[in-house]
């Protein structure tokens, strides 16, 4: 496994608890059928598992820790589902049986993980014959805002540099189809969808978000201690980030890439 770039900050649980099935996997929802089966890889605080567990049979949530798992049982149990399972496991080795799932998830995972192509692998292993592997993932190379902050594109290059060291790929979003591909699927369709953040509550909300992470995450320590920034270049970020959500004129858009494989 890589290491994960985010961490597990309040300021980074903030933004992942804002995900739904409706902004982060429309694309996945016209498939979805009552008494489905689903296994939700990488769940992390469980909103989109949740929402899932609402239109299927049966979820099964994964995490690479309990702890992280622990999050996603929180979410689960505060909206009173009970078709909801947890399992601690590693994408690039499922210790779950072959042909186990109707359709096998993954939101903002596979910039993550070590070797995305086994992942799929392991995923289309465990989706049953005729069943649904859907991923989506971020492509940060394709993030454009308005106006032009100078800050902004220091944090997009440090960003970059700190998700590459850790073994990730940030821009995960133009390569979803070229992974499965190598994984063995041959009916993928791929497609893309984007965030949008340009309304003065939208853009207080996001900037906001990165401000506070910029100088608070796992991602500010890394920046730190392997002597990519400051504390006083990422303060200034920060700084960057809340003049952009100050201007009436922001806007911004979060790129996604997104395939639909059949096994």
């Amino acid at each position: 496994m890589t290491t994960y770039t985010h961490g597990h900050h309040e300021s980074v649980l903030r933004s992942h608890r804002w995900r739904t099935i409706e902004n982060s996997a429309a694309y996945l929802v016209p498939h979805l059928v009552e008494g489905m089966s689903v296994l939700d890889v990488g769940c992390g605080p469980g909103t989109i598992t949740a929402d899932l567990a609402a239109r299927v049979g049966r979820v099964t949530a994964v995490e690479v820790s309990e702890a992280a798992l622990g999050l996603a049982r929180a979410e689960i149990a505060s909206r009173g589902l009970t078709n909801v399972e947890f399992v601690v496991a590693d994408v690039h080795a499922l210790d779950l049986p072959d042909d186990s799932f109707d359709v096998v998830h993954a939101h903002q995972v596979l910039q993550h993980v070590a070797d995305p192509v086994t992942a799929l692998r392991e995923m289309r292993r465990v989706c049953r014959p005729g069943g649904l592997v859907a991923a989506r993932d971020s492509d940060y190379a394709g993030f454009t805002w308005f106006p032009q902050v100078p800050e902004l594109d220091a944090w997009m290059s440090l960003y970059q540099q700190a998700a590459t060291a850790n073994g990730g790929e940030p821009q995960a979003g133009r390569r979803l189809l070229s992974w499965a591909r190598a994984a063995g699927f041959t009916d993928v369709r791929p497609g893309a969808s984007t965030w949008c953040f340009a309304t003065p509550e939208d853009r207080e909300w996001w900037g906001g978000m990165w401000a506070d992470r910029i100088v608070q995450s796992a991602l500010a320590s890394q920046l730190q201690a392997e002597g990519l920034a400051s504390r006083e270049d990422l303060h200034r970020i920060a700084d960057g980030w809340r003049s952009w959500a100050d201007s009436k004129d922001g806007w911004l858009t979060v790129l996604h890439g997104e395939v639909l494989c059949r096994p």
